[in-house]
């Protein structure tokens, strides 16, 4: 007979949209209240079958703190009877496939649906591949390159897709690989490279999670990320992992997000491939400009150029192939407008704009938000205008928060000059 845990999920309240929802969205505190108030199921029972201090299951159930450690949410799976699927991970042991329920199943369906998208989004031109079941598979060289390729691959959408449609697909296959990193057998040089991937993908779940609003869930995915890439020895990807955690920490306290950054540029050693040690350069410039320290930002714009330049022959990881010159120019770009130097900041942010596809719409109408921001402070408010009007024609429909947070400001500075048509115009769209 298998065990059924106190803390069991009714089948029809787990069915219930609401808590459907919830679960999809990796929302515990409404999960751990739903189950209480239409389950029967105290806080005390939850955190006794979960591994959760009490304290912790009344906090996330009054709507502060999320969960984002995969353990903890297998944890949450198994106590709660709630199926793998459901959470984007693999069938739990104690699930029975019965013809019912095996591949006719509504969380069947609905994760084929999902995959049909991902794979019409991306080009993927054959089925992603399916992972056999916990504790059975040996892991070579081979299969870490094949991790690596899906990741890449799955990368891809983040060209065309902001966070809030990649978030669960990026988290999924995280989750995925780090229950591979424990119930798989593999060799201690397999072991560090399939680290470095888990490390790789935490980096790409974590920005989907800031692109989505998600800000804690993206600083718990930072961190997982260093300590992967801590453990497998790979430098690279420590310094990334660094160089976002600065990125985020822009917002709050600048001059520590400076630090970090320095942190991540120490990363960088004689076999750091050219893109990558052009990007920790870059952010660091970023941080930099955004604590107002100007020569700092420029050294750091300088040492990415010089890594462009200098170039080399060997491979270059994927999550850094997109560094190129336009990028750099248009990065440089967004430096001195945040340095409030508009003079320098908008020929070119100008120029690097006329080359960058408007294929990536997210990213472009972030960019222009800077455009506008420069032409502002050089007192151009009909061109600031036609730049906003561009951002927002670029962000609609993109589920990712950004573009607006950066309009929002310039939409407010730019109200100064209502009685202009063009200012007119532009904040009349945004209204809508």
């Amino acid at each position: 007979m298998t065990y059924e845990p106190p803390t069991a999920l009714p089948r029809d309240l787990l069915s219930s949209p609401d808590m459907r929802e919830a679960l999809e969205a990796h929302d515990f505190g409404t999960v751990f209240r739903l189950a209480r108030a239409r389950g029967g199921i105290s806080y005390s029972k939850t955190a006794a079958e979960c591994d959760i201090k009490p304290e912790r299951v009344g906090a996330l159930a009054r709507g502060n703190g999320r969960i984002t450690s995969f353990d903890k949410v297998v944890a949450i799976s198994d106590a709660l009877r709630v199926p793998g699927g459901l959470l984007g991970l693999a069938s739990r042991l104690w699930e029975v496939p019965t013809p019912a329920t095996s591949t006719t199943s509504a969380e069947n369906r609905s994760d084929m649906r999902r995959r049909t998208f991902v794979q019409a989004a991306s080009g993927l031109a054959a089925a992603l591949p399916v992972r056999t079941a916990p504790g059975v598979q040996r892991l070579g060289p081979s299969d870490i390159e094949a991790l690596r390729a899906r990741t890449a691959r799955l990368r891809r959408l983040d060209t065309v897709l902001g966070g809030g449609d990649t978030y669960r697909v990026y988290l999924g296959e995280y989750q995925a690989t780090k229950a591979l990193t424990r119930d798989a057998t593999y060799s201690e040089a397999t072991g560090r490279a399939l680290l470095s991937v888990l490390a790789e993908q935490a980096q790409q779940a974590g920005r989907a999670a800031f692109d989505s609003g998600r800000e804690a869930d993206a600083v718990g995915l930072y961190k997982e990320s260093s300590t992967a890439a801590t453990e497998a020895g790979d430098s690279d990807p420590l310094g990334n992992s660094l160089a976002f955690l600065a990125y985020q920490q822009v917002a709050g306290e600048r001059r520590e997000a400076a630090a970090i950054a320095a942190r991540s540029c120490e990363a960088i050693t004689p076999r750091t491939p050219a893109r990558v040690r052009a990007l920790l350069h870059e952010r660091m410039a970023w941080a930099c400009a955004a604590a107002n320290l100007p020569r700092e930002t420029e050294r750091a714009l300088l040492a990415a150029e010089e890594a462009l330049d200098a170039g080399d022959d060997g491979p270059q990881p994927d999550w850094a192939v997109w560094v190129d010159g336009t990028e750099l120019r248009i990065m440089a770009g967004r430096y001195w407008t945040e340095l409030r130097r508009s003079l320098r900041a908008v020929p070119v942010l100008s120029a690097g704009l006329a080359q960058y596809d408007d294929s990536h719409a997210r990213d472009k109408a972030l960019y222009l938000s800077w455009l506008a921001d420069a032409y502002l402070r050089a007192g151009e408010p009909e061109e600031a205008s036609t730049a906003v009007g561009r951002a927002l024609d670029l962000a609609s429909g993109v589920a990712s928060v950004r573009p607006r947070q950066r309009l929002e400001p310039v939409l407010s500075r730019l109200a100064v000059h209502r009685g202009l048509s063009a200012v007119d115009e532009v904040l009349a769209r945004a209204a809508v």
